[in-house]
């Protein structure tokens, strides 16, 4: 049986009115210029598995921005490949990996890390970010428990930028939670799904040689920012991934036709479009923000980012799945229920002014 927004959405199709979209930010295929160079290159013939000449010209532009010229630079398929992929590589056999309650890889990754053999280790989490100060109480206590060797140990810290809640991590909160993993000689990895997103948040303070400076790990997000998928992990030591390529294949992580993810992450690091197309999905997000907010409803978490995230009541739900597509963020409610707006890219001004007329 068809539930009512499913419903509500094909009835509005078949009446030839056309949905607008804000359930996420992978909806719409490759920014036009990336797409471009794909097709450009379409019916060259390269060597394989990331050993062409296009991955490697993107793996320099990438060590460039990151103003880490000795880093490695892997692409990958996809986001949750990439986190079970990195974080098995930076584990050992009896660690976990310490994450925000509400971190990715502890809900939405249906139990791929687990699955790789290692626990998600939770820590609480605020307005979607974890404190340096409770990482450093969760190991300084594990290693006061004289049966922690019985125990999974916290062997690595997880983090994304922006949070699921599209939060960010200031400059100082990022140099403290790294300065706390030095302390206790353990791994920060940063998952930059929606990097792209983040850097071009108003209030954001970091650049990405920061977080090149900062993170032992990071992978820079295409899927969600531009590209068809793919992501770039990025270890400004080398030594932080000895042996990565056959963990990469492992897991399902490596295309065949590498050549795909070099041209994609050449044409995004090309003047900047990376973070531009970033900029025109935040400024619509925080344009949109404004017209709920205009209208007298609750934010339900402070986002500078392109996730936005709304307390409304169940009724102006209801009227609102009638034009636009959007995602409950928990159960529904009583009578009020958390829903997410997610602009891309891709999202049109059109689009944005469409939803406010209705709201």
């Amino acid at each position: 049986m068809l539930t009512s927004q499913l419903f509500r959405t094909f009835a509005r199709y078949f009446k030839n009115i056309a949905m607008l979209h804000f359930d996420s930010d992978y909806m719409a295929g490759a920014h036009p210029e990336v797409l471009r160079r794909l097709v450009e290159t379409n019916l060259e013939h390269t060597v394989g598995y990331g050993a062409d000449s296009y991955c490697e010209q993107a793996r320099q532009q990438i060590r460039e921005v990151c103003a880490a010229p000795d880093a490695f630079v892997q692409f990958l398929v996809g986001g949750t490949q990439t986190n079970a992929t990195v974080i098995d590589a930076l584990l050992r056999r009896h660690e976990g990996v310490l994450a925000a309650d509400t971190g990715h890889i502890n809900v939405h990754e249906s139990g791929a890390i687990e699955h790789s053999g290692h626990k998600v280790l939770v820590l609480p989490q605020h307005q979607g970010k974890v404190f340096a100060s409770d990482v450093d109480s969760y190991i300084s206590t594990f290693y006061k428990d004289d049966t922690y060797e019985h125990m999974v140990a916290p062997g690595m810290l997880y983090i994304t930028q922006p949070t699921e809640l599209g939060t960010l991590y200031s400059l100082s909160e990022l140099e403290s939670l790294s300065a706390v993993c030095h302390k206790h000689n353990i791994p920060l990895y940063l998952d930059g799904a929606r990097l792209a997103y983040a850097l071009a948040a108003p209030n954001a303070d970091f650049t990405l040689p920061d977080i090149a400076r900062l993170c032992d790990v990071f992978y820079i997000g295409g899927t969600k920012c531009g590209a068809l998928f793919g992501e770039a992990v990025v270890a400004p030591n080398p030594e932080r991934l000895p042996h990565f390529f056959p963990l990469v294949k492992q897991h399902g992580a490596l295309l065949a036709k590498g050549r795909l993810l070099g041209v994609q992450f050449g044409a995004l690091f090309t003047d900047n479009l990376y973070v531009r197309i970033a900029q025109h999905a935040v400024q619509l997000a925080l344009q949109l923000r404004a017209a709920f907010d205009a209208a007298g409803y609750r934010c339900a978490m402070e986002s500078t980012t392109n996730q936005q995230f709304f307390i409304l009541p169940n009724d102006v739900i209801d009227r609102l799945f009638h034009y636009a597509t959007f995602e409950y963020w928990g159960a529904r409610g009583e009578t009020e229920s958390t829903v997410r707006f997610v602009t891309s890219w891709a999202t049109k001004e059109d689009d944005i002014r469409e939803l406010v007329s209705v709201i």
